[in-house]
């Protein structure tokens, strides 16, 4: 247990990363649902449905896939120095500058 503490794991992961993913998702669902409307009619209800429901479950997978290697790629590990680990280990925070306050 004591190897993993002389690494610090970080993510980096913003909004911005994965906005476009977003977007394309959204694009893909309103075309599925302008493709239902068009085939929308009294006769062929269950094929606008059937559309529907394949476009979702078919995009998902590839969805759920781009944002997982997205935040894999974002997850950074890094050593951390003898002296943070013993300083951390033992209880005792980093050595920090307390805040304070300007008129």
């Amino acid at each position: 247990m004591d190897k993993f503490n002389k690494y610090r794991l970080t993510c980096t992961l913003s909004f911005g990363d994965i906005y476009g993913q977003i977007i394309v998702w959204l694009i893909v669902i309103f075309i599925s649902l302008a493709s239902a409307l068009a085939l929308w009619s009294a006769e062929r209800q269950i094929y606008a449905l059937a559309t529907v429901g394949l476009v979702l479950v078919l995009s998902l997978p590839f969805l759920l896939f781009a944002f997982v290697t997205t935040l894999l790629n974002h997850i950074e590990i890094s050593p951390i120095d003898a002296e943070q680990t013993t300083a951390t280990a033992t209880g005792n925070p980093p050595r920090q500058n307390p805040i304070q306050a300007t008129s």
